[in-house]
């Protein structure tokens, strides 16, 4: 299966350049949202543009939610910088009309991809116990690990976790959760068994750390080029 992912656009339409055919499935990594450059009305637009192609290919494109992408979905909670407040009313509705679209979390095979990446540290941090009675899913179990986050998104009383914040993003928690989590987070702290691929931390350039068992990969490099991380995963 041939994979290109898109992470963190804030806004930009460099994604048009992608030939969609060329791929299995195309998946963005979250951040739609929040330039710091770019217009209102061109950041809602780049998103309408980009839920229209996620409901011409509902299958292969996977459209991921960032932190940025939060705060609209889940106004007012979960904030972050660069928030609009002109752009609320109508990011919230677009998001609103189309939740479903939307995820946490996806998985093809051994391969996971989220928006900042999941650590063993915030694993461990989980109400394992309702996750099991309540959801019928366990969070030890990888191969469950995109289906338990997305169901847990689905749940008011469960997602809070998700969007949690530790120090190294000026947060509280004990380890941030797949929306925020930092690259000094998880590149030391990566789940084994997984190959994560993630964008939220910008870097000059595309870094896997790990090896043919367990890795996590850093995509967020729009800042200083325009090019977008690419993979075959067999068995997918």
């Amino acid at each position: 299966m041939k994979i290109i992912t898109i992470s963190d656009l804030h806004g930009l339409s460099s994604w048009l350049r992608i030939t969609i055919d060329q791929y299995d499935k195309v998946i963005f990594l979250g951040d739609y949202t929040d330039s710091y450059e770019l217009s209102d009305e061109a950041i809602l637009e780049n998103l309408r543009q980009i839920v229209a192609l996620k409901k011409q290919h509902p299958e292969k494109i996977i459209l991921l939610i960032g932190n940025h992408d939060a705060q609209y979905i889940h106004f007012p909670h979960y904030r972050c910088s660069g928030f609009r407040p002109s752009m609320q009313p109508a990011l919230s509705d677009l998001f609103h009309a189309h939740q479903s679209l939307f995820q946490i979390a996806h998985q093809e095979a051994s391969y996971l991809f989220t928006h900042a990446g999941v650590s063993n540290r915030w694993i461990t941090q989980l109400p394992k116990a309702n996750l099991r009675s309540k959801l019928n899913l366990d969070p030890l179990d990888h191969n469950q690990l995109a289906a338990l986050l997305n169901r847990m998104h689905q749940d008011r009383m469960l997602r809070t976790v998700l969007f949690d914040v530790s120090y190294f993003r000026g947060g509280s928690d004990e380890a941030g959760g797949p929306v925020w989590a930092d690259k000094r987070e998880t590149a030391t702290d990566y789940l084994t068994g997984l190959h994560q691929v993630v964008g939220h931390t910008p870097v000059p350039e595309f870094v896997t750390i790990g090896d043919e068992n367990s890795s996590i990969t850093y995509t967020d490099v729009l800042q200083t080029q325009e090019t977008f991380y690419t993979l075959e995963v067999e068995g997918a």
